[in-house]
């Protein structure tokens, strides 16, 4: 069904096309620009270092929390039941804190990457729209896996857009 849905979707677009001949059509691949810019690859960088003080952090924590456990573990045939109470306690809060700091730590990394890419994006934007404008090009579709573009015969941008980008 979504296959027939994509087809009778192409054939509109192309029968649309075939009216605007008017219109000039162009195409990019807008992932790979994005990969191919060095604000991008710096900004995975960024994350990926940002990523690793994360996990460091938290394998440090689990580890102290192991540890813990362990020596409570050991002990507990010694203590009171109270005392082994007040401990499991203590064992099930560090557990929730552990879960918690996984959890902010995710948020912030993916916080970081949408700060760092928005005006990687924009970057971009800017690029393609003075491009296309340049070359005289009303519409400008993304050819990018997925993105449901089926005919590539307008003209590709990705080499004026990178020249202009300076890559």
């Amino acid at each position: 069904m979504k296959l027939f849905k994509n087809l009778f979707l192409g054939l509109i677009l192309v029968a649309g096309l075939q009216v605007a001949n008017a219109q000039k059509i162009a195409h990019i691949d807008s992932e790979a620009l994005l990969m191919a810019m060095p604000e991008a690859k710096a900004m995975e960088g960024e994350l990926k270092k940002l990523s690793e003080t994360y996990a460091t952090e938290y394998k440090t924590q689990a580890t102290a929390l192991q540890a813990k456990l362990k020596k409570y573990s050991e002990e507990a045939p010694t203590q009171t039941d109270a005392e082994n109470g007040k401990r499991q306690q203590e064992v099930e809060d560090l557990q929730a804190r552990l879960q918690k700091y996984g959890q902010t730590a995710d948020q912030e990394i993916q916080k970081k990457r949408f700060d760092l890419l928005k005006p990687i994006l924009e970057k971009a934007q800017t690029a393609v729209n003075e491009v296309a404008k340049a070359k005289g090009v009303s519409y400008v579709l993304d050819s990018s896996p997925g993105k449901g573009l089926l005919v590539f015969e307008g003209e590709d941008l990705m080499a004026p857009v990178k020249a202009k980008l300076g890559i």
